[in-house]
């Protein structure tokens, strides 16, 4: 696939790096000459420099002939824009854009082909926001993934000493859970995926990826750890578009606070949300922090724009007393670097937003992926079409399916219906089929799986 991504920052260049090793023909428009030779020196990609809503500079990145264009500066106006010069001059097939004012994103009806032709809207803030929610609404958990229109869910969590299944085996999750269905997608132990089979046996340290329907989420927790009591006490550091965002989202079922340093910000804030505790200063004040009961906050979430800003917040959050910390981190590096530190998670908001495009870019009908583990793995929900006759998986049983090694078939949603997987069961048309990847290179064999034959059209 021929694809242009527009913008060389976080997002594009994570973007780029995933797309060129699954061998899409990339190239990266920036007015950045630094960032576009820095990208070059270490992908296989062509560059252009200059501004991407240019019409010529467009044609000069070969939109021509485009099958896809990424727009994904930090500027809306420049993203929906670029959109709008594909379409017309290119008629370029596919227009994403990175969207992040709530301004635009509230009237949906503007992004048609008649007005802004943007065929997908990415807003990285709401994307962050639903993020967080879902670890909010399940403590303990390290992801939670929403699929089948949230009838099915896939969370990863270590397991801790005095879980039931802590030192059993796969085989035995049946025996500890009889009245809740769950199947174990993936094991990562010492930062790899682990083989599984019924006598794989789950270890404190792991990091265990379970799938189940949603009402059995808090059973399958709860025998892999001790389950922790809800949250009711959130602290957010930060009030930009995410913090908004996520306070907004909060404030009807916790007791939220938020900080931010900037006065006319605070007010503006303290105007459009009603139950939430608006608090002006230094989100690293340590007086602050102690002055607003910190040691009783369930959660903190520092979601400033500035990575050093969040780390060191969470951190003295954490030695202050806070529960649970997370933080916001754009830089892949500093991922590595906190991870296994006072910090419980690190939010990526450039994966987030990638597994959001990756849905669309993805060949066979694939309605939703996830980046997991830093770009390395995936969790894929594909629909099934056809028949017999023209699909490779339709009206046959999981044991016969030929998956690419590294690929689980976790679940698969029928109508309302969580169905959880297992060998004799057989895969039907329109069956949404929810899949992990621990190999990103194997996706085009699990792309090939899905795509029907010539005869069903």
């Amino acid at each position: 696939m021929k694809i242009i991504i527009l913008g060389a920052g976080q997002v594009g260049g994570t973007l780029a790096e995933n797309l060129t090793l699954e061998n899409n023909d990339v190239t990266v428009i920036d007015i950045q000459r630094e960032r576009l030779k820095e990208l070059q020196n270490r992908l296989d990609i062509r560059t252009v420099l200059g501004c991407g809503s240019y019409p010529n500079i467009l044609e000069q990145a070969g939109a021509d002939d485009a099958d896809m264009l990424i727009a994904v500066t930090n500027v809306d106006e420049t993203n929906m824009l670029a959109c709008q010069i594909a379409y017309t001059l290119f008629h370029t097939p596919t227009k994403i854009a990175r969207v992040r004012s709530r301004h635009y994103l509230t009237h949906h009806d503007l992004f048609n082909n008649d007005d802004i032709p943007v065929d997908v809207c990415i807003s990285p803030e709401q994307l962050v926001t639903n993020y967080v929610q879902r670890l909010i609404e399940y403590p303990g958990a390290l992801q939670v993934l929403d699929f089948g229109g949230g009838v099915v869910q896939l969370v990863a969590i270590k397991p801790y000493y005095g879980g039931p299944l802590v030192g059993q085996t796969l085989a035995s999750l049946k025996d500890y859970m009889p009245d809740a269905e769950a199947r174990v997608a993936a094991i990562f132990r010492g930062n790899r995926s682990i083989q599984l089979h019924a006598d794989t046996t789950i270890e404190v340290g792991d990091e265990v990826f379970f799938i189940a329907a949603r009402a059995d989420i808090r059973k399958v927790m709860g025998a892999l750890r001790r389950l922790d009591s809800p949250y009711r006490r959130i602290m957010i550091a930060g009030g930009g578009n995410i913090g908004y965002c996520l306070a907004a989202a909060l404030e009807s079922n916790f007791n939220v606070k938020i900080i931010d340093h900037n006065a006319e910000r605070t007010q503006d804030l303290s105007a459009e949300l009603d139950n939430v505790t608006v608090l002006q200063g230094d989100v690293s004040d340590r007086e602050l922090l102690i002055d607003e009961n910190i040691e009783r906050t369930d959660v903190f979430c520092a979601v400033t724009n500035d990575d050093e800003a969040n780390i060191m917040s969470a951190m003295l959050a954490k030695r202050l007393g806070a529960r649970t910390v997370m933080a916001l981190i754009t830089r892949t590096a500093y991922v590595d670097l906190i991870e296994g530190s006072e910090i419980d998670i690190a939010v990526s908001p450039q994966h987030a937003t990638i597994g959001s495009i990756l849905t669309h870019i993805r060949r066979g009908d694939m309605v939703k992926v996830h980046s997991l583990r830093r770009g390395a793995a995936e969790a894929i929900e594909a629909i099934a079409h056809g028949d017999s006759n023209t699909s490779k998986v339709v009206g046959r049983r999981i044991a016969e399916l030929k998956l690419p090694k590294g690929a689980t078939i976790g679940a698969i949603v029928r109508g309302d219906n969580a169905i959880i997987a297992h060998d004799e069961l057989v895969i039907e048309s329109e069956d949404h089929v929810i899949l992990f990847l621990v190999d990103k290179k194997r996706i085009r064999d699990v792309e090939q799986l899905f795509q029907v034959g010539v005869g069903y059209f």
